[in-house]
């Protein structure tokens, strides 16, 4: 596999020297002289020096070829948004992930067409709110592409949902349960299965369909 990887900071040199070890072709595109001087020294000359949101950089670096993977790791989100499009739209690389510095600007990558994202923070905050979930529920998995996400809930005792069967509940119309967690012991959701006290559902659903859910299992 070949990747260009733009960035050069704890991220881009940490995740060129992982490809390099796992005996990917690799190059790292770094704007600061400072940083990339230190990183030619350590990785050689896979390395370049310039500004990755420039064409002729991008270029350089071997975009044309085109590369299997591009990653647009910089602490800007807005060059992250220019280099993940320009390896898109001008140059069609097929995969293209972009990380997202501020979570705040993570619309703006959607709006642009920048889906393939990572965003620590985010992340972060997931993993909080899975050990202390808001109102019973923790969403896993956004899956922006496709317009759905993987949430889970638990369900209380005291919910509507418990006792009654899938198929006897009064879900959305975009909303499917996948799987239930109880004891420990994962299952496939089905029309016949019973929804119990203590039990963790997995659901698939459109974005905006979560209070819903959550009114129709929990309460």
């Amino acid at each position: 596999m070949y990747a260009i990887v733009a960035g050069g900071g704890k991220v881009g040199a940490n995740v060129t020297r992982s490809l390099l070890t796992m005996g990917h072709e690799v190059t790292l595109v770094e704007q600061r002289r400072d940083r990339f001087e230190q990183l030619e020294a350590e990785l050689g000359p896979v390395v370049i020096v310039g500004d990755a949101t420039e064409m002729h950089i991008l270029e350089r670096a071997g975009i044309a070829r085109p590369p299997d993977l591009v990653l647009a790791v910089t602490g800007d989100d807005e060059d992250n948004i220019v280099i993940a499009q320009i390896a898109q739209d001008g140059y069609h690389v097929q995969k293209v992930i972009a990380r997202v510095n501020d979570p705040r600007n993570q619309d703006h990558f959607d709006l642009l067409g920048v889906t393939r994202t990572l965003c620590a923070t985010s992340g972060l905050l997931g993993l909080v709110e899975h050990e202390v979930p808001e109102h019973g529920l923790v969403k896993l998995l956004e899956l922006r592409r496709e317009g759905l996400q993987l949430v889970e809930l638990q369900v209380p005792p005291e919910a509507p949902a418990a006792g009654k069967r899938v198929a006897g509940l009064s879900l959305p119309e975009g909303v499917r349960l996948v799987s239930l967690t109880r004891n420990g012991v994962a299952e496939v959701a089905s029309p016949d299965t019973v929804i119990r006290p203590g039990d963790q559902v997995i659901a698939i659903l459109k974005p905006g369909l979560e209070d819903q859910l959550r009114k129709t299992l929990v309460g």
